[in-house]
Formats: C-alpha cells, structure tokens, sequence
C-alpha cells in the first residue's frame, strides 16, 4: 500500500495530510482500517461543522465493531467524502487516496499536529 509522503498520523489511528490549497485530509490509518476489518457503515460530520482537536467527528462501523474517529486538528469541514456513504469499502481499498473521510480548514495545524507522529515513528510505535 503506498503511503504518501508528509503524512501525520496519531495515536488513536487518525492521519492527517496536508493538501496543495492548504487544507488538510483526515481519515484513517492502514493500521486502523486493518484492525476493523470489513467496513460496512461510516457517519461523517455535515460540511461547516467545526471540531476542536480530539473531539470526535466520525463513526465507523465494522463487522467486528463501531470505532469513534477523533479529530487529529481544530478545525472547519470544508469537504466530506460522500462516496463512502454509499461503498464504505472504499476505506478498506485505499484509505489514503480514495478512503479519506474528510477536509478540513485548520485554525492552528503547526500547534495542533505536535503530538502527531510521522508513518515510520507511528509504524514502530504500534508494533
């Protein structure tokens, strides 16, 4: 599975990636969508709602269980993946290039993201 470069990711299993107009994708780790299984349902929030920094935003269920995502930044949903609504699969495929949940305008990323670990550091971390 490729992992694109500059990705963030946190210890509840988010990721967080920067895109090129400076907003960022959030969505769930290979580790995380691994560890769920199959994924048969996904709740996200309504674009223009705002979350502070671990608050939770999203729910996933699987068929072994429903996990609660939290956010891994403050910030506004500018975009929703409405695409898994309907084939949540998606996450399981690709949860890096098609399975992202949503996009957010972070009010203070630099801030936000300190705790966050690079893939290589989050990767020795949960193993």
């Amino acid at each position: 599975m490729m992992v694109p470069d500059g990705i963030l990711c946190s210890k509840s299993h988010e990721y967080l990636l920067e895109n090129q107009d400076g907003n960022y994708n959030i969505g769930l780790t290979d580790y995380a969508v691994e560890q769920l299984g199959d994924i048969v349902f996904i709740e996200l929030p309504e674009i223009g709602a705002n979350f502070t920094k671990g608050e939770v935003f999203a729910t996933v269920e699987s068929v072994k269980a429903a996990s609660e995502i939290y956010m891994p930044v403050s910030g506004k949903v500018v975009a929703v993946n409405d695409k898994l609504a309907e084939s949540p699969e998606i996450l399981n495929d690709s949860p890096y290039e098609d399975g992202w949940l949503i996009k957010v305008e972070a009010e203070n990323a630099q801030a936000d993201s300190g705790d966050l670990l690079e893939y290589d550091d989050y990767k020795d971390e949960i193993e």
